[in-house]
């Protein structure tokens, strides 16, 4: 088995990956190796051409290959070693990952630290449980953004989309453009679950209707789907007898939403927070086991690609000091909690010697409220909805400043 020792590996290609490579060499870091099991870098910006990325990053609207090409040409010129179709099957406690390619077989890979950054991926049909035949024509939203985009093939003529996710949403302007007809987009949710901006620009502006609080409650169909049947859902989600409505379509889409990839840290014992399915992780974005870091979309889903490189930045400049054994025992740990209309928050746990940037959402949608952060900081919000994420920024001094070893983050009226 062929040995390779590196200072810091990175699983994952993608955005986040990329950008934690980047900082960890900046810091550092020697030898920094990037392992992408696709063919390519760039993860799951490469299928996505619309524009709408790198406002925040780079002061400009981007395509998403445009953004991915910016940090893949940053790691061109560095010298940042880079294993394509490479796929990685374990990652143990002690930071050794166990590896297979065609051109090398396996590998054993040890690192004195690790990024994990492999993303997520779409929820199936088979976690919906929706009754009907399993006819051709069911995609869910981002296999069918990979057929248009990227392999140049539509994958039918009337479709219905199941869920208001960012992918729906924009697949139900793709499809539009392609010449299909966008029947209905269905959600489950009084509320749509992607950005208002792509709600706006993607349905509104193209007259697609929005059905809330319904769902797909059949399929109908032999060898392709033929329609569905959709109806509207009391406050558990109960199909709401006589409110069925059959809708013909040879296409049904998925966006219900994403999942962090973590069989890999599961595996290797990095401890999960039940609510992102993602990794416990502190203020170093490590997680329980040293010198394991995580960052990006295996972390907790993010919205805009912006924050995940921001993101990502910092476990990869923790993840090169930790291989430089610069990293330090902190001398006070602060437990983070999410508190009234917060769903989650990462970091987890923070010491309170470096600032720190804590992403949030919360469970329900409000109006004229405040973010507080454990009475340390409050800021006013016009409104916070689950789809959109929230962000805030703390300094050492607050953190000193806190009675008690636990902070609590929600949403207050004004």
């Amino acid at each position: 088995m062929k040995q390779v020792h590196v200072d810091v590996a990175v699983i994952g290609g993608g955005p986040a990956g990329l950008a934690a490579s980047l900082a960890a060499r900046k810091e550092g870091a020697e030898r920094v190796l990037i392992i992408e099991r696709n063919t390519e870098l760039g993860g799951i910006l490469q299928q996505c051409i619309h524009h709408g990325f790198g406002l925040h990053r780079f002061k400009e609207e981007l395509t998403g290959p445009e953004y991915a090409q910016r940090f893949i040409d940053f790691i061109k010129e560095t010298d940042i070693e880079v294993m394509l179709e490479t796929m990685v099957l374990e990652v143990t406690p002690e930071r050794k990952i166990y590896a297979v390619n065609s051109e090398s077989g396996m590998l054993e890979i040890h690192a004195k630290s690790i990024v994990l950054a492999m993303g997520c991926r779409e929820r199936t049909r088979g976690a919906l449980r929706i009754p009907g035949g399993r006819p051709a024509g069911v995609y869910s939203a981002g296999t069918a953004q990979r057929y248009v985009n990227i392999d140049g093939y539509v994958p039918g003529k009337k479709a219905v989309i199941l869920g208001s996710g960012d992918i729906g949403l924009i697949m139900a302007r793709r499809f539009t453009l392609e010449g299909a007809k966008v029947e209905a987009v269905v959600e489950v949710l009084p509320y749509a679950a992607g950005l208002t901006r792509n709600v706006v620009q993607c349905l509104e502006d193209y007259d697609i209707p929005l059905y809330l609080q319904s769902t797909v409650i059949e399929i109908h169909g032999n060898k392709r789907i033929e329609a569905v049947t959709i109806a509207q859902v009391d406050e558990k989600w109960n199909p709401i007898p006589g409110t069925e409505r059959k809708i013909e379509c040879d296409t049904l889409l998925l966006s219900v939403g994403l999942v962090p990839e973590n069989e890999l840290s599961s595996q290797a014992g990095v401890a999960i927070d039940p609510i992102t399915n993602g990794p416990l992780v502190d203020d170093a974005m490590m997680t329980n086991l040293p010198g394991i870091f995580a960052c990006g979309n295996v972390l907790h889903v993010h919205d805009l690609v912006d924050n995940v490189s921001k993101e990502s930045e910092r476990a990869g400049m923790y993840a090169g000091r930790y291989a430089l054994g610069k990293s330090s025992e902190k001398a006070r740990r602060i437990k983070v909690q999410a508190g009234e209309n917060i769903r989650y928050v990462v970091p987890h746990e923070v010491s309170s010697e470096e600032p720190v940037e804590f992403f949030m959402r919360v469970q329900r949608p409000q109006d004229d409220v405040a973010l507080d952060v454990g009475g340390l900081r409050r800021i006013r919000k016009t409104s916070v909805r689950p789809s959109e994420m929230l962000d805030v920024k703390i300094t050492p001094e607050q953190l000193q400043s806190l009675e008690g070893d636990t902070l609590v983050i929600q949403i207050v009226e004004q």
